[in-house]
């Protein structure tokens, strides 16, 4: 036996693709922003955007957004006299000028790209720097935190908690399999989940990062064991203070630690694609830094991966990001080539096949989208090209789900089609309207009611209420409505309004101060845009000022304030050295002794077949380390495990005993876990969930709450067979 002891302490930007240099204006040419009818200056336009002879001259029965596609215009002439001038090509021409003239043009083009794909190259560098610090950051609070590579396997499942630990229960289902498809067939036909249903869970959980990584454990393991090179070590871990020693096994080898290493490694990952995002948008390498700089700074607010590794916006928070690069491309880039579409449209795929929620995020960006097309800065076919992608990711996903009707009558759907329509039927609405201010409140209106309208009938027709919570859940934010649901979500954290001291986290590191600055820089910029093009009847000039679909690069290209950059972020760092260091600071060591009592008795004390009721994040905790059927669980999304969660609830309600018995023998329950804390554990004002129970059941308010008399003498309705501290298991008794 081995006990082991271990520390604890284990400027040359990159520029935008696609852009060009804008070539020289010829000698009395108009300013290209200057006003025809006043005569003063406006901006410069943006870099990266190449002049041609008649910009924003648009083809013969154009109308405006919805114009058709302007025709390729060839090069003003200027630029043309600057090739014949580098070619040697005067008005005679010869052949050994033209010769020299093409050797310089070589020779300078050679050296330019030679120092730009140096430059890119730097740029990678450092995003990969930053990625590996990242992934090394979150490694080391997860382990700091729970000292996660000296746990036992049944240790490391019981950290997972709640919906963590039912995610990875598919993936050890998997990775247990006697193959990788009967592992698929299982998790597909899953009869522990929701006994006695039958479910696919694949298509209930987006559990494809469970697929996925399971494959690639298989995979690793299986290959390992084939060449022969070890891939775990184990130990025998003294946890002292009377607890028996633990084996504990580390490297890629231990299921958990290789699931929880793919996804530090996703993360850090995600913090490369932040550097290279901030680079493109600022067209510089600070932008890159402050980026990272300002995610280091916020960590805590920032993401909570280090904590909760299985949750799913772990797996779709970095394709995000991609997704967010990809999309800022295109619309920087006059041409789009159907490459770029099709990434878009993968980044799609991968955001929302993890995360039951990506749907909502994509609905505030699609509806960013409309807002920036209705005031002029995207045309309608760029912003038809952008929905395509979008179509066809939720095509994919709704394939990929097994038809996942969640998908289909969501208010992203239902916002996709509104806006594709609108966009068909705009020609005729700017033909019906001369103000263009009255344009946008109708096209917003239209966009808002259709929207709302659509969604309610396809979730009518498809007879779809699984996501019905979500209405309720807003009206409960602004109208202050109750229900058993609702309560459900508002009494936690997570779903409860933003905490006050939030705000002065970020203002405490410059963050939020910094923020506004900007916006208000960029907000002033636009409205001056709006205002100017709304004095303009020229669509052909109006199109000119408004085909580009962001206004950083204007920003940045306006001023270069390096020193002032530095300056903040050297005043950022003093409150942001400190957050970084009171996380580095945090230092625990997992342990539940209680949980470990009861899993360890359920598995030896009960048959295979027993099924079990109880706290939904207990019940994720004996479906993973029991392997017991549960009627309830964590994934809440669903409109049947909502209404068995309320059944198995009103345990903790002031209902009969009786009746309570009845309807849980009716899910084919034999064992309930009563945990006597939730009798008495309150959030906030009107959050126990006696108190929750009088907002569904005002009948019997008043009364003692059921689960304090279970606590006390169960009998006759039920029998006590296991407490410790903290649980109590009731068997149902059988008349």
């Amino acid at each position: 036996m081995v006990v082991q002891t271990r520390g604890r302490h284990k400027e040359s930007p990159l520029k935008p693709l696609g852009a060009q240099p804008p070539p020289p204006r010829a000698t009395g040419a108009p300013q290209p922003g200057a006003s025809p009818r006043s005569g003063r200056g406006l901006p410069l336009k943006q870099p990266g955007r190449q002049l041609l002879c008649g910009a924003g001259a648009m083809r013969k029965g154009g109308t405006g957004r919805k114009g058709a596609k302007s025709e390729p215009q060839k090069p003003c002439r200027p630029l043309a006299q600057r090739v014949r001038e580098l070619l040697g090509l005067g008005r005679e021409g010869s052949l050994r000028g033209w010769r020299h003239g093409l050797q310089a043009l070589i020779e300078e083009k050679g050296a330019f790209i030679v120092r730009a794909d140096s430059k890119i190259w730097f740029t990678f560098i450092l995003a990969a720097f930053a990625g590996v610090l990242h992934w090394c950051h979150i490694t080391t609070l997860f382990e700091n935190d729970r000292h996660f590579s000296h746990l036992s396997t049944l240790e490391r499942e019981m950290a997972f908690r709640t919906e963590m630990g039912l995610y990875y229960s598919y993936f050890k289902t998997i990775v247990e399999a006697p193959s990788f498809w009967n592992g698929m067939w299982m998790i597909m036909n899953d009869k522990l989940t929701e006994y006695p249903l039958m479910i696919n869970t694949l298509k209930r959980f987006n559990l494809y990062p469970e697929v996925v990584l399971a494959s690639w454990y298989r995979i690793y393991t299986g290959v390992m064991d084939f060449i022969g090179l070890q891939t775990k070590t184990c130990w025998t871990v003294n946890r002292g203070e009377g607890l028996s020693p633990v084996e504990s096994c580390e490297g890629l080898g231990d299921p958990a630690s290789f699931y929880v290493a793919v996804i530090f490694l996703l993360n850090g990952v995600m913090m490369s694609l932040f550097f290279i995002y901030g680079t493109y948008l600022s067209g510089s390498r600070l932008g890159g830094l402050v980026t990272v700089l300002c995610y280091f700074f916020n960590h805590g607010e920032c993401t909570r991966v280090m904590w909760t590794p299985p949750l799913r916006e772990s797996f779709s928070y970095p394709f995000l990001v991609l997704q967010m690069l990809l999309l800022t491309y295109i619309l920087r880039t006059p041409n789009i080539n159907r490459g770029s579409l099709i990434a878009l449209c993968v980044s799609n795929v991968f955001f929302m096949l993890p995360w039951q929620f990506a749907q909502f995020v994509l609905l505030t960006q699609i509806a960013s989208l409309f807002a920036v097309y209705v005031v002029g800065y995207i045309d309608s076919l760029k912003l038809q090209k952008i929905l395509c992608a979008h179509m066809a990711s939720l095509a994919l996903c709704f394939i990929l789900m097994f038809g996942n009707s969640m998908l289909l009558t969501s208010y992203y759907a239902a916002s996709l089609a509104v806006i594709w329509g609108m966009l068909e039927l705009s020609p005729k609405l700017l033909k019906m309207s001369r103000r263009e201010v009255s344009l946008w409140a109708i096209e917003g209106f239209a966009w808002l009611f259709g929207t709302v309208t659509l969604k309610y009938l396809t979730s009518l027709i498809f007879g779809v209420a699984d996501d019905a919570h979500i209405s309720n859940l807003l009206k409960s934010k602004f109208i202050g409505y109750k229900d058993f649901d609702t309560l459900m979500y508002t009494c936690a954290a997570e779903f409860d309004f933003m905490e006050k001291e939030t705000p002065i986290r970020y203002t405490k590191t410059l963050l939020l101060p910094v923020v506004l600055v900007v916006f208000g820089v960029i907000t002033r910029k636009a409205i001056k845009y709006i205002v100017w093009v709304l004095s303009q009847k020229d669509l052909c000039e109006r199109e000119d000022h408004f085909n580009h679909g962001e206004l950083f690069g204007w920003l940045f290209g306006k001023i270069q304030p390096k020193t002032l950059v530095f300056a903040i972020l050297a005043i950022m760092a003093i409150e942001g050295s400190a957050n970084l260091q009171n996380q580095w600071n945090i230092m625990g060591e997992f342990s539940n002794l209680p949980q470990e009592e009861l899993l360890e008795w359920i598995k030896s004390s009960t048959r295979q077949d027993a099924v079990f009721a109880g706290a939904m994040p207990t019940m994720a905790s004996v479906k993973l380390s029991a392997l017991r059927p549960i009627v309830n669980h964590p994934h809440y999304e669903d409109a049947g495990l909502r209404a068995r969660t309320k059944i198995v609830y009103s345990m903790y309600s002031r209902k009969p005993a009786k009746e309570v018995k009845k309807e849980l023998l009716k899910l084919g329950v034999n064992y309930y876990i009563l945990e006597e804390s939730w009798c008495i554990r309150r959030t906030k004002p009107g959050c126990s969930m006696p108190e929750i129970w009088d907002v569904e059941d005002p009948a019997n308010a008043g009364k003692i709450p059921l689960c304090n008399l279970m606590s006390k003498d169960p009998r006759p309705y039920f029998n006590t067979v296991f407490q410790n501290s903290v649980y109590r298991i009731l068997k149902v008794t059988r008349e």
